[in-house]
């Protein structure tokens, strides 16, 4: 299946871009990594590859991103840190859906820059079945299917437009892509400045990485598999005991959750020594931090992310 699948591909991007030059936004995640690879089989160098460090990633992931594409993988990479401006841009902000319209003005303005620079002519996409039919829905207010063809005029390829999650996952092992990309849990496009619950601050932002890092370290530890497994900064200051004095501290809240697509999703059942682990580490290893709590709410009524 697989291998009719990219020979179809390929050769469809081949075709549309023909001397042309295409542009795609890579973050690391599965979809852009699988997109970006059929592109790259198809048009080599004529594919440029941008990752915008929007000071929102995952601990360590610029490095990571730096290291798998451009070092092993021999993308024509651009790598752009324009931390500082969305920082700058979202200071003072805490309504979530005015955070996302910002992250998705900002960053279709920086890729904009990149694609100028570059005078690409098409735009490569990771778009998935569930990311069009949740932007149709208006599920999803910021996410790869809006605004940037429009704003940039370019040409629109969709290479896994039709696929699913999962399916997507088996498309990338047959690419040959290593096991920590095609395995990566989803990982929201405005990243963690919609886990930081409030204002995003440089200092807020750094804490709900550190305590992501270790929730998704001791849930792979543990062998569980779940869909998403990630830490929200709440916003919310709890009492508690250092010593013979009370302090007052950040919340943390955990949620893991099993799904098939993303559509809907089941909070997991993780075992309750993993979750005494978790909380552990936070509190012990993140001294902002002073309580932690498990979130064991559906998708619907909720949503898998908090904002």
């Amino acid at each position: 299946m697989w291998e009719n699948f990219i020979e179809e591909k390929v050769g469809e991007i081949r075709e549309t871009v023909g001397d042309g030059k295409a542009i795609i936004a890579l973050s690391g995640g599965v979809d852009s990594s699988t997109a970006a690879i059929l592109a790259h089989r198809a048009i080599g160098g004529k594919l440029h590859a941008v990752f915008v460090n929007t000071g929102f990633m995952r601990k360590n992931e610029p490095e990571f991103v730096v290291k798998t594409f451009h070092d092993e993988f021999g993308l024509n990479l651009h790598y752009v840190d324009a931390s500082d401006r969305f920082f700058a841009e979202l200071k003072g902000v805490t309504e979530p859906e005015e955070k996302r319209r910002i992250i998705g003005r900002v960053f279709i303005e920086v890729f904009e820059e990149v694609a100028k620079d570059v005078d690409a002519d098409f735009l490569i996409q990771g778009t998935i079945a569930p990311d069009w039919i949740e932007s149709r829905g208006r599920i999803k207010s910021h996410h790869n299917v809006g605004g940037l063809p429009e704003k940039l005029n370019l040409g629109l390829i969709e290479p896994l437009r039709d696929l699913y999650k999962d399916e997507v996952r088996e498309l990338a092992r047959e690419l040959g892509l290593p096991e920590k990309i095609y395995n990566r849990m989803p990982f929201p496009g405005p990243g963690l400045a919609i886990r930081v619950l409030g204002e995003v601050t440089p200092k807020r932002v750094a804490v709900v990485r550190e305590a992501n890092a270790i929730v998704e370290d001791e849930i792979e530890r543990a062998g569980l598999e779940p869909w998403q497994a990630f830490a929200v900064l709440l916003g919310v200051r709890t009492v508690g005991v250092q010593g013979d004095i009370r302090v007052y501290k950040e919340t943390i809240a955990v949620r893991v959750v099993e799904s098939l697509d993303g559509m809907t999703a089941n909070a997991m059942a993780v075992p309750f020594n993993v979750l005494q682990k978790i909380a552990f580490r936070i509190t012990s290893e993140i001294p902002q931090v002073g309580r932690v709590l498990y979130d064991i709410t559906n998708k619907p009524p909720a949503t898998i992310e908090f904002e």
